[in-house]
């Protein structure tokens, strides 16, 4: 089924796929869902599904990163690799955790490294849907995983979305504050134009690497000092 939708311009663009997403990505983002990576995305999760495989995060929350922080409120980026692939992990939001799950090592060490630039107390909680609300895009740069097995969804398509995304948050916006930490993100720097945005680098969180880069790069007050010399309201980071 075709549809049109608005495009900023005044023109239409026509999307093949109805793909159920924030209305303000739908505008940005048709023309990726009428790309053939995009169908082949498509076609692979629906084979997947039809042997029984069990995929993360569920079907309705693959897209929560851009419903929680819709195109018009973005001001800063988060960039994951791909879903935690343990049950009950992985709901659509980069290093975040439903309530009631117990926040993995690297969630952990996001927290530690929070006390120690903020003062701010370690959450109870590992959701950090109210950073998505106040405009962090917690973006991961692969939507979905088999359970139980990393990466395994990371040759699918999914690059060729959220280098899309990145992409064109880079062109339409200016001032969004990217934080990209460790080698995997730092290689989509490329997409990013530096002289329209602040990237803020450093190495990931996980416990093999914290220690190397991670802990003591203030990364949090920084963005908020970017934001703030923007006039833009800085981000509360508490949980």
């Amino acid at each position: 089924m075709t549809i049109n939708h608005p495009y900023p311009g005044g023109f239409f663009v026509f999307c093949r796929m109805d793909v159920k997403i924030e209305p303000g990505w739908k505008e940005i983002l048709c023309k990726e869902f009428n790309r053939p990576y995009f169908l082949q995305i498509a076609a692979h999760l629906k084979s997947e599904k039809a042997m029984n495989a069990i995929i993360y995060p569920p079907g309705g929350l693959i897209f929560n990163a851009f419903e929680k922080t819709p195109w018009d409120q973005v001001k800063v980026v988060i960039l994951g690799q791909d879903p935690y692939h343990g049950p009950g992990q992985a709901h659509g939001l980069s290093f975040s955790v439903p309530t009631g799950v117990k926040p993995p090592p690297s969630l952990v060490n996001i927290f530690k490294e929070l006390n120690s630039d903020i003062g701010m107390p370690i959450p109870q909680t590992g959701n950090l849907t109210p950073w998505a609300e106040q405009g962090v895009l917690l973006l991961n740069a692969v939507l979905t995983v088999r359970a139980n097995e990393p990466a395994s969804h990371a040759k699918i398509g999914w690059m060729d979305f959220t280098n899309a995304v990145i992409q064109k948050i880079s062109s339409e916006k200016k001032g969004i504050v990217f934080l990209l930490w460790g080698k995997f993100a730092h290689e989509k720097q490329i997409f990013i134009d530096a002289t329209r945005h602040h990237i803020l680098k450093a190495a990931h969180p996980s416990p093999f690497s914290a220690d190397k880069g991670f802990f003591g790069c203030r990364h949090f007050s920084k963005t908020n000092e970017f934001l703030m010399l923007q006039g833009v309201e800085p981000i509360n980071w508490q949980l």
